[in-house]
C-alpha cells in the first residue's frame, strides 16, 4: 500500500491535467502522459511506458464497465483484436528483455516509437473525418472475412505499439475499427476499443512490471489526479467545442512527437 506522503503533488497535478483532456476528447492518455513523464520529469522511457500501461489498465477498466453495462461492447471485435495483440505484445516484451529494459538501446527504441505513435495520433485527430469519408467506404466493401483478418492484423500492430510506447490503443484503434466496420454504431466501436485496451495494457504492463519498469508510487500519484480529472472532463465535455479542443490537442501532439523523434 502506498502511503499518503508518497503521493507526489506534481505527478498528481499532471494526472489531473491529462485526465481532464481524456474526459474532454477521449484521446490523450498515453499520447500525453508518457511523453510528459519522459520530457518534463526525466523518467526513463521504459519506466514511463510501463507505469502508464498499468495506469491505462485501471482507468479503462472503469470505462469498460460502463460500456458493458450499456451493452455497447462487441465482444467478437474484442476477441479478434486480442487474437493479434496478445502474441504481438508478448513478443515485444521479449524484445525489450533482450535489449535490456533500462539500457540505452531500449530507451532509444522506446523514445523513437513513442514519437512516431504520438505523431500518428496527431495526424489521425486532423484527418479522421477525411479517412472515414474517403477510405472507409472502400474498406467497408471488403467483406466480413477480410474485415476479420484485418482486425486481427490491427490488433497485432496495436500490441507492438502499445507495448513499446503505451500509445495507440485509443486513436489508432478507434479509427481502424471505424474504417473496417463503417456500419457499426459509434458507441459500440468506442466501447469495443476501450474493452480491448484493458487486457492489452494489462498484459503489456505486467510484462513491464516483470522487467522492473513500473514505478508504483508514480502510478498511485497519477491515479490520484487523473480519476477526478476524467470525471470532471467528462461532465464538462458537452460545453467545450470539439472543433476547438481536438485541433489544439493535435498541434500539441505534433510538437511533442517531433521532440521525441528528432
Amino acid at each position: 500500500m502506498v502511503e499518503p506522503a508518497a503521493i507526489s503533488p506534481a505527478y498528481a497535478l499532471s494526472g489531473l491535467a491529462v485526465g481532464l483532456l481524456v474526459g474532454l476528447t477521449g484521446v490523450g492518455g498515453g499520447s500525453l502522459m508518457t511523453p510528459l513523464l519522459v520530457l518534463v520529469f526525466g523518467i526513463h522511457p521504459a519506466t514511463a511506458v510501463g507505469t502508464d500501461l498499468l495506469y491505462a489498465a485501471v482507468t479503462k477498466s472503469v470505462g469498460t464497465a460502463v460500456h458493458g453495462f450499456n451493452g455497447t461492447v462487441d465482444w467478437q471485435l474484442v476477441r479478434r483484436l486480442a487474437g493479434g495483440s496478445a502474441p504481438a505484445t508478448l513478443l515485444t516484451v521479449l524484445l525489450l528483455y533482450a535489449l535490456g529494459t533500462h539500457g540505452k538501446p531500449s530507451a532509444e527504441v522506446i523514445s523513437f516509437v513513442l514519437g512516431l505513435a504520438v505523431l500518428t495520433t496527431a495526424v489521425l485527430l486532423f484527418a479522421r473525418g477525411w479517412l472515414l469519408r474517403v477510405v472507409g467506404p472502400r474498406l467497408g466493401n471488403f467483406g466480413p472475412r477480410n474485415a476479420a483478418v484485418l482486425t486481427v492484423a490491427t490488433g497485432a500492430v496495436l500490441g507492438v505499439l502499445v507495448a513499446l510506447s503505451s500509445v495507440g490503443a485509443g486513436a489508432l484503434g478507434v479509427t481502424s475499427l471505424f474504417l473496417l466496420y463503417p456500419r457499426t454504431p459509434a458507441a459500440r466501436i468506442v466501447g469495443s476499443d476501450i474493452a480491448h485496451a484493458v487486457p492489452l495494457t494489462l498484459l503489456a504492463g505486467t510484462g513491464h512490471w516483470l522487467l522492473g519498469s513500473v514505478d508504483w508510487h508514480l502510478l498511485a500519484s497519477l491515479l490520484t489526479g487523473s480519476i477526478p480529472g476524467i470525471v470532471i472532463g467528462s461532465l464538462i465535455a458537452v460545453r467545450v467545442p470539439d472543433r476547438v479542443i481536438r485541433p489544439a490537442l493535435a498541434c500539441v501532439l505534433l510538437v511533442v512527437g517531433g521532440r521525441l523523434v528528432l
